[in-house]
This record gives structure tokens, C-alpha cells and sequence, in this order.
């Protein structure tokens, strides 16, 4: 049962890997900051090395905050990465920007909730997590709002050249949403693996283990090395018009609110967070 829940556990993060790759690069390959498939390597590289760097506290909340580990069974956590799996799938295909965090936790909330009952769920945890998920993208508008305009308020008086220092230090904002980026969201796939490995009984205290993090990591970092073209389009410059100030000042937000998402445990929706900072 478990090297089944293993092998769609990785499968999820490689899609939510193609998924948020979009989110993380578009601003950078619209504004001609950086060629798509450098971009592409760079975030993927920061996204494999954010999960080593800054806790787990984010896959404790999924794995052990969320629903009560001695009502749950393995074959309720399957369902739940199937369903999440089959969401990214379609959307993918269709180039809609859509949230991974969503459908994974949507999917282990129904899928407990049917199998077990309303009493499956830890309030804390519950209300923990839809509370990031709902600020969450409001921050990243209001962050984002905020620093363009104080970017603004800074380069006044600078003459137009200006645009290439922009277009130059995206390549560290790049990096530093790689960073938040995999931190924030590999975390979910590792407390759902190493739940898997309380329920079946191969842990008895719930600790993520270095082998589920490098897995989670490489996972999540290949699938954004690939990238996801039609949502990149779609982020990038369907939106609106792009200029390097933009994907600097949105690179920022979004990193920000991601990161300390992270750090306080409430996992966030990396597509959301940058849609909104984006527009912000």
C-alpha cells in the first residue's frame, strides 16, 4: 500500500512542479529578463534547494495537524492524491492557472471527511490552514501594491536605463521565489508521505525524514525544470503587459508572503500568492 501512496505522492509534486513553474518564471521570460529555459533551470534549481532550508513546520500541519492520524486509513490518502492528480492533469492540459494546495488538501478533506466522518478533522489545524490559504492571496496583492509603489517612489528621477537593472536582479528574485516556492510546497508532499508512513506503521511519532525531503525536493524541481508553457503564457503576458519593473516588484511580494507562510506553517498557494501580486 505505501510504495502505491509513495509513487503518487512524488507523481502530485512533479505536477504541482509544472504547475507552479508558470508562477515563477512567467514575469522573468515576459519581460526578456532571462531565456525561458535558463529561467526554467535557475527555478529549478532554487525550488530542489528551498525544502533543505527552512523547517518543516508546513508538512506538520498537512501530515499531523489536519485530521486525527488513528482514524484515517492509507487508502483514504491515495484517493486524496488521485483526485488532486486528475485536477492538476486537466488544468494543465487546458493552460488554467489553478492552485495544487487546493486540490490536495480539498482531496484529503473529502475523502476523510466520507471515510470517517466529521470527527476526523482537528479544528486547529483545519482552521489554520483555510485561513492561509484565504489571506494568503490578499497579502500578496497588498504587498505587491505597495512595493511597486514604493519601487516607484525610489526610481523617479532615474532615466529610463533604469529597466536593464531591473531585468538584471530578477535573476536573484528568481531565485529567492525558487527558494519560498519549494519550500512551501514540497512541504505538502512530504507530511502526506510521511503520514503514509504513520499509517501503515512504519513510524510511530510523526518526523519527516531526509530521504522524504530529498524526494520531495527532486520531484517538485523536476517538474519545474520542464516547465508549464500554456500557463506561462497565460501568467506572463495574457494578463497584462510585462515590463521588468513588474516582475521585479511581484517577485518580491510574492516571495515574502510564500516564505513566511512557510515559516509559520500555513501552507499557501504559490498561484494565487502570484497572480495577485502580479496584478497588485
Amino acid at each position: 500500500m505505501f510504495p502505491v501512496l509513495l509513487a503518487l505522492a512524488l507523481l502530485f509534486d512533479f505536477l504541482n512542479g509544472i504547475h507552479d513553474s508558470s508562477n515563477i518564471v512567467a514575469t522573468v521570460i515576459s519581460s526578456h529578463a532571462l531565456r525561458p529555459r535558463v529561467a526554467l533551470f535557475l527555478a529549478a534549481i532554487a525550488t530542489f534547494a528551498g525544502p533543505f532550508l527552512f523547517g518543516v513546520a508546513v508538512a506538520t500541519t498537512i501530515g499531523k495537524g489536519l485530521l486525527d492520524q488513528n482514524a484515517l486509513q492509507a487508502n483514504v490518502i491515495i484517493a486524496a492524491l488521485i483526485s488532486a492528480i486528475l485536477w492538476n492533469l486537466i488544468t494543465w492540459y487546458l493552460g488554467i492557472p489553478s492552485s495544487s494546495s487546493h486540490a490536495l488538501i480539498g482531496g484529503l478533506l473529502g475523502a476523510s471527511v466520507l471515510s470517517s466522518g466529521l470527527l476526523v478533522l482537528q479544528l486547529d489545524g483545519l482552521i489554520k490552514i483555510l485561513v492561509a490559504l484565504f489571506i494568503s492571496p490578499i497579502l500578496g496583492f497588498v504587498v505587491g501594491f505597495f512595493v511597486i509603489r514604493l519601487t516607484f517612489w525610489v526610481v523617479r528621477d532615474a532615466s529610463p536605463r533604469i529597466s536593464h537593472f531591473f531585468r538584471r536582479i530578477q535573476i536573484l528574485t528568481l531565485i529567492g521565489l525558487g527558494l519560498s516556492h519549494g519550500t512551501n510546497d514540497a512541504q505538502k508532499t512530504m507530511g502526506v508521505i510521511t503520514l503514509g508512513l504513520v499509517l501503515v506503521g512504519d513510524m510511530q511519532d510523526f518526523h519527516v525524514p531526509l530521504w522524504v525531503i530529498a524526494a520531495s525536493a527532486a520531484a517538485i524541481a523536476l517538474g519545474t525544470s520542464l516547465g508549464g508553457w500554456q500557463l506561462i503564457r497565460t501568467l506572463g503576458g495574457k494578463m497584462f503587459r510585462i515590463r521588468p519593473i513588474h516582475g521585479f516588484t511581484s517577485h518580491i511580494a510574492g516571495a515574502s508572503v510564500i516564505l513566511v507562510a512557510a515559516l509559520l506553517g500555513g501552507p499557501v498557494s504559490t498561484t494565487q500568492v502570484m497572480s495577485s501580486a502580479i496584478i497588485g
